[in-house]
């Protein structure tokens, strides 16, 4: 069942069409599920006739139109959006034509007041319609009227849906979408129902189209990945998804997120030691330390349960990396609480953690708890607690200095990597490293191209970029994005790590992965060089057949 609703005008269809093609882009605002549904939003767009607005245009929010995908996690979601939807509001006044599109958590939870706070907004969709954007763009074009459509339940499997992905060497999939948890504090379940799993076989198709069109790493996405499998009947079936995904060819690095510790079990452990491609890192959720605030929580376990199997983990991996996501200042949360938290969290060694303060959802049990704490008694909590986690990370982060990594080398640059001459990558228990190039390649560089180091940290601009050489001519001491450097590490800091070995000879050695070639062939077709042949399952042109009832882009 879904709702629809339209509301006035909100701009005038254009007289003239454009003469190119109509641009897009899409903004994201929470988790990974919402960064993979941005990925479907923009495969859908790109299948209906739109192409990606230009990075300097996707910078200054110039484009025909513009999709804000929400997230309702955090009590500033609403403050967000509306920042946003205010600085587009000018920008829209200034183009005739453009269009914005509101989806997400937010969009599923407000409906209609959107349109109502902010009528410049064309469009409105749920968490359960993604499939439904194109078609509702092209009516709000038409009708010249904002339209408001939101599904109470699954529509489309949102993996059914054409994908624009962002990275050509990693890639989400969803195994599983909604939530049969009660967590009092959470409002997921309510904006994306029930867990709905995926059959097996369609998981491991979709990793294997991956990896054909040049991926090495997966990270498999639920809101629970440990209760997969139980709407088949099959209660380890995620075990047993972990071990399938090591047997395809190709697959170098498996991840997953997020489990819950109440449905955590050994056979996942055991799946994870005995799989070698499946990545030493796990993100374990605590909340709290306190199993009073547990159980106020609706957390079906204790601490004494999570710090079980932290050691269980440890055991079957000792150099894995664990991170967690912990709430400071539940309703009722005494000081005692609280030092149980920081017992827990000294006795987890988490590598990091993502810490945050209650704030009250509406729309969940807790929101309307007795004794909610004070915004002061939170803070100072919250500022030891960080205090705390800070100093772990980096007693973590210190006894990876001397080892030798391998680094699969990232797109994104880190922010001081031009001025540092460094590039950026994740290790295999996925903590951050920033990793120096041998001198004298420098050198080379930068005496070919001007700049040339600082390049090297960003997204090509020319097609002369060293990294775009043909085989023969590629430095074989230059890495792609994709590609694999191992290294020595050399320095520490909480949040990262440095990677300086090479210029004082120590390990330093490129390997080339299919990966570095997918990236290295998208980056020549973006500038004009030849055709991509690595869309990961990506949009198909725009003059191409229109499938799953969406239109294609009227002129």
């Amino acid at each position: 069942m879904s709702s629809t609703t339209q509301s006035p005008a909100v701009s005038a269809r254009p007289t003239d069409a454009p003469s190119g093609q109509r641009t897009y882009l899409v903004r994201t605002l929470g988790c990974q599920m919402n960064v993979h549904d941005s990925e479907h939003m923009a495969g859908m767009l790109e299948q209906a006739g739109y192409s990606r607005a230009a990075a300097e245009d996707e910078a200054a929010s110039r484009a025909d139109v513009v999709v804000i995908n929400t997230c309702a996690v955090r009590e500033n979601a609403a403050t967000r959006l509306y920042g946003n939807l205010g600085q587009l509001a000018g920008i829209k006044a200034d183009r005739p034509g453009m269009q914005i599109a509101v989806g997400g958590c937010l969009a599923q939870k407000d409906r209609g007041e959107i349109v109502s706070k902010a009528p410049w907004v064309d469009v409105v969709f749920g968490t359960h319609n993604l499939d439904a954007l194109p078609v509702l763009l092209e009516r709000a074009r038409h009708n010249a009227e904002a339209q408001v459509e939101i599904a109470e339940s699954l529509q489309v499997f949102p993996s059914t849906l054409p994908t624009r992905r962002e990275s050509v060497y990693a890639g989400w999939v969803s195994i599983s979408v909604g939530c049969n948890n009660t967590c009092t504090f959470c409002i997921v379940p309510h904006l994306r129902g029930k867990e709905r799993d995926r059959r097996p076989g369609e998981v491991l198709a979709e990793v294997e189209a991956l990896v054909a069109a040049g991926a090495v790493e997966v990270t498999l996405l639920g809101q629970n990945v440990n209760s997969y499998g139980v709407e088949f009947g099959d209660r380890g079936a995620f075990a047993k998804l972990l071990r399938a995904c090591g047997t395809i060819e190709g697959l170098e690095r498996v991840r997953f997120t997020s489990p819950h510790p109440a449905a955590f079990t050994d056979d996942v452990i055991d799946a994870m030691a005995e799989t070698p491609n499946v990545m030493p890192s796990l993100h374990m959720p605590l909340q709290s330390g306190s199993d009073r605030v547990l159980r106020a929580m609706r957390r079906s376990y204790r601490s004494a349960k999570f710090l079980g199997i932290l050691d269980r983990v440890r055991a079957a991996m000792p150099d894995a990396a664990i991170t967690t996501d912990i709430i400071v200042g539940f309703p009722g949360e005494t000081e005692e609480d609280f030092r149980e938290t920081l017992r827990v969290v000294e006795a987890s060694r988490f590598s990091s953690a993502f810490m945050f303060q209650y704030s009250p959802r509406p729309g969940t049990p807790a929101a309307t708890m007795d004794e909610q704490l004070p915004k002061e008694v939170v803070q100072e909590r919250f500022e030891r607690l960080m205090a705390l986690q800070e100093r772990i990370a980096g007693e973590e982060a210190a006894r990876q200095v001397g080892r030798t990594l391998d680094v699969l080398v990232s797109e994104g640059a880190g922010k001081k990597d031009g001025a540092t001459h460094r590039l950026s990558g994740r290790a295999p228990d996925n903590r951050l490293v920033h990793l120096a190039l041998p001198a004298d390649l420098l050198g080379d560089i930068d005496s070919q191209v001007a700049a040339g180091a600082e390049r090297l940290a960003g997204a090509p601009t020319s097609l002369d970029d060293p990294r775009l050489a043909d085989a023969v001519a590629l430095d074989p001491r230059l890495p792609r994005p994709g590609d694999v450097v191992t290294v020595g590490v050399t320095r520490s800091a909480p949040h990262f790590l440095v990677a300086d070995a090479v210029l004082d000879g120590g390990a330093y050695a490129v390997r080339r992965t299919r990966s570095g070639d997918a990236w290295a062939q998208r980056e020549t077709a973006r500038l004009g060089g030849g055709e991509d042949e690595h869309s990961h399952g990506g949009a198909a042109p725009s003059s191409g057949p229109v499938v799953l009832g969406m239109p294609s882009l009227r002129g």
